[in-house]
């Protein structure tokens, strides 16, 4: 009787697919090959060449790269002009990195000098780059002159930063207002220099950060002044050619280093392995080595060019589990299934890193061992961390060469389930808020959709994982089953899950849905849940997911990438994307794993159940 009711549902849905441009494919698995053969149709892996962007809103960091121009080793002095354009009087605050000596003129009025031999300084933080001093500038409404002096003793890289105070990552609802680049309002300059640069540059003359040079006297466009080393005008900043990827979408793009392309990755992985079909590990591959060989190209354009936020740049420096253990799952994956494979050095060497800075140089909660952040402040909490950080350390476990690494890894991924739930876990609604960033009282964020998927998604790699006799695993299932008997209360008629869980006047998500629908699969496949009793919850989940998937692969309504907030309405209006990756491989998981649920007779001899 349960195979026919189950057998009239599935026929019941594929009319009703059929009927609205969805998937009728009953096998999870197939329909999410839907989605990995448009991936491989679609995903290039190639650099586009192009112009170096000319940000117009001062809302980021911008630079002027007097070395790559004036290509000078002596010492000498330069300058950069611009137009600033405030819809308002304002003062607004910017952080400055520079070499050696610099002074800066608003409106002809001296705001900012600093003295003495020096090299750059740039730290790069978690979202942000923090720079060794600041200053004010009080604009005034309308067009606002800024002239840039800068020194250099010769021998060094020659720059000039700023930017408006980095964002932290806590959103506020207070709109902030950013001035304009308007060079195009200077006279007798064409105004489609304005497409290339924010700046006009002139240089190099006489070293003296205190000689006053004729650019501080007067400004003359289309004149000859008295250099260095001959006369010298004004012109741009060196035009510089980046490499970008191909088509970037606002949310990301398929191929870029972030923790939810590198779980495309992962998924294609499993789907490769589940399936039999290679095809999916080769995209794979092709992912993990177009960042390995790429690497040089992304060092070169960070570092040299000072493309700080060119492609990829995140691969680079940055401390924060989004782009470091996360994305570098399909590599560790890789090591521990396959030997003897191209560029099998360039993995280990790259994982040996990532195992170091999983070890001991991410940051930790002082007093506990959970990953924690600087935003948007010191030791916020987030619950995306648990997925960030735990699912690399239990692959790390079974990768380890010793039983000491091995051990240290396991327990400190089991340990860290439970040491979560300490800081973010909301024990009235017994689920989820999305971080924890107070210490003076205690905030109850949002219990968003997909921060509940983070979370139960890396309980349940422990728990896969986990010896039973284990000391931390009848706590983490006990958890794991309280989290999925609250979850199941928000599912929604139609099957899926909202964006914020306990809004009923929130929108239905897919990621969030695909997380918590595989979750559950795996917990009837491995024996955590009845299987009488969520077996219809899974598949309802899975049913609406499939609602969502076209017979091309592509997939609608994914919440976009999202920071914290106390604000739920900013959870609530965040916008929705199709064929966005934060879902891509959270719907490639759930198919996967539903799979392996209606088939766990076959699965269960393999775990020997």
């Amino acid at each position: 009787m349960k195979i026919l009711l189950l057998l009239c549902s599935f026929l019941t849905f594929s009319l009703f697919a059929r009927e609205n441009n969805v998937v009728s494919i009953t096998d999870p698995l197939n329909v999410v090959e839907l989605i990995g053969d448009k991936l491989i149709r679609e995903t290039p892996f190639r650099y586009n060449l192009e112009l170096a962007e000319s940000q117009k809103e001062f809302n980021k960091m911008q630079f002027v790269n007097f070395g790559r121009t004036f290509s000078t080793e002596k010492a000498a002095i330069a300058y950069a002009y611009t137009l600033l354009e405030a819809q308002n009087d304002m003062k607004m605050y910017i952080d400055l990195e520079h070499n050696d000596g610099c002074k800066i003129w608003l409106n002809n009025e001296l705001v900012y000098e600093t003295k003495g031999n020096r090299n750059i300084h740039l730290i790069y933080e978690e979202r942000s780059i923090e720079m060794s001093f600041k200053t004010v500038l009080n604009l005034k409404k309308g067009v606002n002159t800024l002239l840039v002096k800068s020194e250099t003793s010769g021998g060094k890289d020659w720059c000039f930063y700023m930017q408006p105070p980095a964002t932290k990552g806590a959103v506020t609802v207070n709109k902030v207002e950013y001035p304009k680049f308007v060079i195009e309002k200077i006279k007798d300059l064409d105004s489609k220099i304005s497409t290339l640069t924010n700046w006009l540059v002139i240089g190099p003359f006489q070293d003296n950060i205190d000689k006053v040079n004729m650019p501080e006297k007067r400004l003359e466009f289309g004149q000859m002044y008295e250099g260095l080393n001959a006369n010298v005008t004004w012109t741009i900043p060196k035009v510089e050619i980046v490499g970008n990827v191909i088509d970037p979408k606002e949310w990301g793009t398929t191929y870029q280093w972030n923790y939810h392309n590198g779980g495309v990755a992962w998924a294609m992985q499993q789907l490769s392995e589940t399936s039999g079909n290679p095809k999916y590990n080769e995209w794979a591959t092709k992912f993990c080595e177009y960042h390995l060989k790429g690497k040089s190209f992304v060092e070169y354009q960070v570092q040299t060019l000072n493309e700080v936020e060119s492609a990829n740049h995140y691969f680079i420096k940055v401390p924060l589990l989004d782009f470091t253990l996360a994305p570098a799952l399909p590599f560790i994956y890789k090591l521990r299934k396959e030997s003897n494979f191209s560029m099998e050095p360039e993995y280990v060497k790259f994982i040996d890193e990532m195992i170091r800075y999983a070890r001991t140089e991410q940051l930790r909660y002082p007093g506990s061992n959970i990953y924690t952040r600087t935003t948007p402040k010191k030791y916020t909490t987030w619950v995306d961390d648990m997925f960030m950080g735990i699912p690399f350390l239990v692959q790390a476990s079974q990768y380890a060469r010793t039983k000491e690494e091995k051990d240290f890894f396991i327990n400190d991924a089991a340990m860290m389930v439970l040491n979560f739930n300490k800081f973010v876990w909301d024990n009235d609604a017994n689920l989820y808020m999305h971080a924890n960033y107070s210490e003076e009282k205690q905030l109850k964020l949002p219990h968003w959709s997909r921060a509940n998927g983070w979370g139960i998604w890396a309980t349940t790699e422990v728990l896969m994982t986990l010896d039973k006799n284990n000391q931390y695993y009848q706590p983490i299932l006990e958890h794991y089953r309280k989290h999925v008997n609250s979850l199941i209360k928000w599912q929604t008629a139609n099957g899926f899950w909202r964006n914020v869980l306990d809004r009923k006047d929130s929108p239905e998500e897919v990621s969030g849905t695909a997380i918590f629908t595989m979750a559950i699969a795996r917990g009837v496949t491995y024996g955590w849940l009845d299987a009488k009793k969520y077996e219809p919850i899974v598949m309802k989940g899975w049913n609406a997911v499939k609602t969502d998937i076209e017979p091309n692969g592509k997939v609608h309504n994914i919440c976009v990438g999202t920071m914290c907030s106390e604000d739920e309405n900013y959870y609530i209006n965040r916008p929705f994307y199709e064929d966005d990756t934060h879902g891509l491989f959270a719907v490639l998981f759930a198919g996967i794993d539903v799979h392996k649920m209606l088939n766990r007779s076959v699965l269960t001899q393999k775990i020997g159940k």
